[in-house]
């Protein structure tokens, strides 16, 4: 999979880009400030799923315009394609996504064609980050290579919601306890669905992490990535997530009733639950250095877009947003051995481009949101 040609006018301070990306390696260079991000992130919206820097709509057109246009042309494995993504003040609200000139009913619906890994410098926390953050990266793989994942998972977020308030009225004295059933029922079903897809993904991660891990390591360290249920001691070889999974889910919410009334919210489930990584058998959280959290991190992202790859039979678009910069010269160089056989788009500053003779591809300024080909 490859993005053939990018045109972007408006959004945030770019204007008038027109470009025709290499298949294989996009250096995106230039000052800070510059719109660097701005075009990843561009390229990032036509996958369908929020702004990784959780831009609101009203920031997404230029302050002083009033239009914001994104075209994207893309080839898979199988055919041309095309994705349109307009805004447009005062309306923001109201989106304009077409893909093949077909309008869609939510950017949301462009989920699933034009698949992307992208990795900023925020994501080299994810090893010894909060957990939310290593649920949103599972969450966010799951969801790459099962269409219905997504939909069950923003579902079990409201459901669960709605017991909160439900447990605060029982706590405050407002509501009864009886009223939790209907609720931990859906929840449960839900819940054990989400348990065993992300379960079944943290495994294959770990077979590719451990691989990289041991290739970047020299061989002298190893790694485990494991899911840490809440609900569930053990996940391996259960598939019935209908019946058997459930019932020992809903069998925990009901264990765990007073507990979560006296809390007001509820204490064990796939919203509290944790991917953890060990270094020679230690947990990474609290002996790792933070030389083995990047290399972890770094692992983790390649080990998705080698699942994303395996899966759909089609290599995603690598997004690196000044990653580079943040890695030494041997950390850098493994990432880009790594991706060699993709789309690469990389940003960074002009004392931070790749120097490998090695690398052959397009090489791009962006200055005040414009962008030349060099």
């Amino acid at each position: 999979m490859h993005i053939t040609r990018l045109c972007i006018d408006g959004f945030k301070n770019l204007k008038k880009v027109d470009i025709q990306p290499d298949p294989s390696l996009n250096v995106l260079y230039g000052n800070n400030a510059q719109g660097k991000t701005n075009l990843v992130e561009a390229v990032w919206l036509c996958t369908g799923v929020r702004s990784f820097r959780g831009t609101k709509d009203r920031s997404m057109i230029d302050i002083n315009g009033e239009v914001m246009n994104i075209s994207l042309d893309f080839k898979n494995r199988f055919r041309d394609m095309k994705i349109e993504f307009c805004m447009a003040k005062p309306n923001i609200k109201e989106k304009n996504c077409r893909l093949n000139g077909v309008k869609l009913k939510a950017p949301s619906k462009l989920f699933g064609n034009l698949d992307c890994v992208v990795f900023t410098p925020e994501d080299l926390d994810i090893s010894k980050g909060a957990p939310e953050k290593r649920r949103q990266f599972a969450d966010l793989c799951v969801s790459q290579i099962k269409n219905s994942y997504a939909k069950v998972s923003s579902d079990y977020e409201q459901l669960n919601e709605q017991r909160n308030v439900l447990l605060k009225n029982i706590c405050a004295g407002r509501s009864s306890a009886d009223e939790l059933e209907v609720w931990d029922v859906q929840l449960a079903r839900m819940g054990a669905y989400i348990s065993l897809l992300r379960y079944n993904y943290i495994k294959k991660l770990n077979i590719y992490a451990s691989a990289l891990y041991n290739e970047i390591s020299g061989g002298k360290e190893k790694l485990e990535i494991k899911y840490c249920s809440t609900v569930f001691d053990v996940l391996e070889g259960r598939t019935d997530y209908k019946e058997d999974l459930s019932g020992d889910y809903l069998a925990c919410l009901e264990k765990n009733r007073s507990e979560d009334i006296k809390a007001g919210f509820t204490l064990k489930g796939v919203h509290r639950d944790d991917i953890a990584a060990y270094i020679d058998g230690l947990p990474a959280r609290d002996f790792a250095s933070q030389g083995q959290h990047r290399s972890i991190a770094l692992v983790m992202k390649l080990a998705q877009a080698y699942i994303l790859r395996e899966e759909t039979d089609d290599a995603p678009v690598m997004l690196l947003d000044d990653v580079l910069s943040e890695l030494d010269g041997s950390r850098q160089r493994f990432v880009l051995s790594k991706i060699e056989k993709m789309q690469v788009f990389i940003t960074c500053c002009a004392d931070s481009l790749p120097s490998d003779g090695k690398l052959k591809g397009k090489v791009f300024y962006i200055e005040k949101g414009g962008v030349t080909e060099r």
